[in-house]
């Protein structure tokens, strides 16, 4: 199936909880803003993908979901710890490789985990973490929590084996699991439909009996609809759903891509048109849920919060060498 429904705003989210929502996207847009500022500053090493553009994907999901469900991810991953609530002190200081981060700073940007708020990593090999995904909604069934699986991976992950090697298996044992393909329409620096014989990425799911949905990506109601079907089929039993989400990342594909493969004029129109954090902000303020005094003072305290979580992973000490040989072992 397609993209389906009617959407009705005040269905999904009342003032509050979309006040929340908002707030939760405009902190991912600075965090990642001031991400890459310290990126630039050499405070963070090696690899380093932003999710700016990308905000109402991960909230409208995200704000759907149960305390007991479960979140992989791939390496375009700090936008996904910051919805699943994790804090943004330990998420900058492990982006900068320091002691107060959630992998006591070996992990960086691809590898931090959180067992606490059910994330399950950030992963840097493409495709690597579905098959994670679906091993964690095989533990949610085996253990009978009533708990979905929810596994994102790129549009350029979806033409990976062990993708459909994963499909398999979480349809043929009913997996209370949800796959997501954030297709923000390029992979590493070359457009999907250069890269992918059909883009349909909704469809990928029907030779295993999974049903799709392509949603429009940019739209915070529109993903929340379709994250609400998807997780209630999950989670009565009927076996796993995909979403094909099309959005757009405003940066390049990591710090290093300067993104030449599309032209500025591209992406300012993506910016001026379709942006989803100033969609919901017109939203608040036409619906008078919000004043344009409230949503000032709302952007003053992210910024405060985000530039207490750059300085707090600037002042946290490096690890110290016995790191080197914690989180190697378990010793039964």
């Amino acid at each position: 199936m397609g993209n389906e429904g009617s959407l009705d705003p005040k269905k999904y989210y009342n003032k509050d909880q979309l006040i929340k929502a908002y707030t939760q996207m405009l902190l991912i847009r600075r965090f990642e803003e001031k991400a890459a500022q310290l990126y630039g500053m050499g405070l963070i090493g090696g690899f380093c993908h932003l999710y700016i553009g990308q905000e109402a994907v991960v909230i409208g999901i995200q704000s759907a979901m149960q305390s007991q469900d479960t979140v992989v991810t791939s390496y375009r991953d700090h936008g996904h710890m910051l919805a699943c609530d994790m804090d943004p002190r330990g998420v900058m200081a492990e982006l900068t490789g320091r002691e107060g981060g959630y992998s006591r700073g070996k992990g960086g940007s691809m590898h931090m985990f959180s067992r606490e708020k059910n994330f399950f990593g950030g992963h840097g090999i493409v495709g690597a973490q579905i098959p994670i995904g679906a091993g964690m909604a095989f533990a949610h069934k085996y253990n009978n929590d009533k708990g979905v699986s929810v596994s994102y991976m790129g549009d350029g992950a979806a033409n990976q084996g062990q993708v459909y090697e994963a499909f398999n298996m979480a349809s043929l044992w009913k997996l209370p699991a949800v796959f997501v393909i954030e297709d923000n329409q390029y992979g590493m620096g070359t457009s999907t439909k250069r890269a992918s014989a059909s883009t349909e990425f909704w469809k990928r799911g029907e030779p295993w009996d999974i049903p799709g949905r392509e949603v429009d990506g940019m739209n915070l109601f529109a993903v929340r609809e379709a994250a609400e079907w998807a997780l209630e089929r999950a989670r009565s039993g009927e076996g796993p759903a995909l979403l094909h989400i099309k959005t757009y990342r405003y940066r390049g594909h990591s710090m290093s891509d300067p993104a030449k493969y599309r032209s500025k004029e591209e992406v300012e129109k993506m910016r001026n048109d379709h942006d989803p954090i100033e969609g919901i902000r017109s939203y608040l303020l036409d619906n008078k849920m919000a004043s344009e005094e409230m949503l000032k003072d709302l952007e003053k305290q992210i910024k405060s919060q985000v530039n207490d979580a750059a300085e707090f992973a600037q002042v946290s000490p490096e690890p110290q060498e016995s790191e080197l040989y914690t989180d190697i072992l378990i010793d039964n």
